[in-house]
């Protein structure tokens, strides 16, 4: 029977991932804040309707449903 454990190992990758998609993420959310002040003066209201309405398409195009949004 084999005993299932935490290695240093395993936990450091784990770690480096969520470090590295958070970093991603920041730096993307910099990236398009930078796009609202460009193109809109700052006003977060369009960016944020149209973050909206690109996540719904991007949630319905390969199943044709909503039914990610259940999981929230």
């Amino acid at each position: 029977m084999k005993k299932d454990t935490l290695s240093f190992q395993y936990l450091v990758q784990k770690i480096s991932i969520v470090i590295g998609l958070v970093l991603i993420w920041r730096g993307i959310w910099y990236v398009l804040d930078g796009f609202d002040k460009w193109l809109f003066g700052g006003s977060h209201t369009w960016t944020a309707l149209g973050g909206i309405i690109i996540g719904l398409i991007i949630l319905y195009l390969p199943d044709k449903d909503l039914k990610e949004i259940e999981k929230l």
